[in-house]
């Protein structure tokens, strides 16, 4: 090989790194931007007040966004509820049992679910919730957004446990301890990372929906804690003042939009961190 080949093939490999770099950090740029503009726009109207107090009618001025915060930790706890025991059950099942008509028949199931979008759910959980109740409420928004919680548990769920080695389920099942017991005390913990980091991806999913809860949730001005009754969300404040005519009204639509990013971003780095730190290492 002579020093022109070789000095082509450096080139050729600086260049390409440099354009794996560029197009990384272009990926980057628009949540930068995102980020900058909701920064912006809405850390002005931040304050202890705004997190704390209830909206105001229209022409007053000031008002919060505490009834909204939360609904939408009512929301979410209701959501996880409905769907973290469904979902977890059901993603021991796929792991332990890979093939069988019932097995391809739920991983199917949950594929074509993924794939629904948002208002399609609250559609149906406005059919078979909020008419059989005869009103919107939390607890009909936390069906729909428990639905969409779904795949995203069932798969992380399936996809971790099945990264356990055979031989420890083998040795505890050697020992004589019951499969139920082996699944629950020893096969769970190990995969505990990766169901609790899907566990934390699917609510951050959730939790800037909007397109359910206005045909469940369908928001309140009041504080209401009743799962029966109509709550506010944080994506519902957004979704009404941003289309109001009132700019006192957008400035606290940027006000929730930057809460709302900040606890969906909490969301995210804890599922990182929680991956990178408690990783069970076989």
């Amino acid at each position: 090989m002579n020093n022109y080949t070789l000095s082509l093939r450096i080139i050729k490999d600086r260049g390409f790194k440099t354009l794996v770099i560029l197009f990384s950090f272009i990926t980057i740029v628009p949540l930068l931007f995102i980020l900058f503009h909701i920064i912006k726009n809405g850390i002005g109207v931040i304050s202890w007040q705004f997190l704390t107090s209830l909206p105001k009618p229209v022409g007053e001025v000031g008002g919060g966004i505490a009834n909204a915060i939360v609904g939408t930790f009512i929301l979410i706890v209701m959501s996880c509820m409905l769907s973290i025991p469904l979902g977890v059950s059901a993603g021991i099942y796929l792991s332990e049992r890979r093939e069988g008509w019932l097995a391809s028949l739920v991983r199917l199931s949950v594929d074509i679910l993924q794939g629904i979008p948002s208002i399609v759910m609250g559609i149906l959980a406005y059919t078979w919730v909020v008419l059989s109740l005869g009103t919107f409420s939390a607890f009909s928004g936390s069906v729909a957004l428990g639905i969409m919680m779904l795949p995203i548990i069932v798969r992380s769920t399936e996809e971790t446990l099945k990264l356990i080695p055979e031989m420890l389920k083998e040795a505890s099942l050697s020992l004589g301890v019951p499969y139920y017991r082996t699944l629950l005390k020893v096969i769970l913990p190990a995969g505990a990372s990766g169901i609790v980091t899907g566990i934390l991806l699917s609510v951050a999913r959730v939790a800037g929906e909007t397109a359910p809860l206005l045909f469940t949730a369908f928001g309140s001005p009041f504080m209401d804690v009743n799962i029966f009754k109509p709550v506010n969300s944080l994506p519902l404040v957004i979704f009404n003042y941003a289309t109001s005519p009132y700019p006192s009204w957008h400035q606290l639509a940027w006000g929730a939009s930057l809460v709302l990013v900040g606890m969906v971003l909490t969301l995210n780095f804890s599922a990182k961190l929680v991956t990178k730190r408690w990783k069970v290492q076989f």
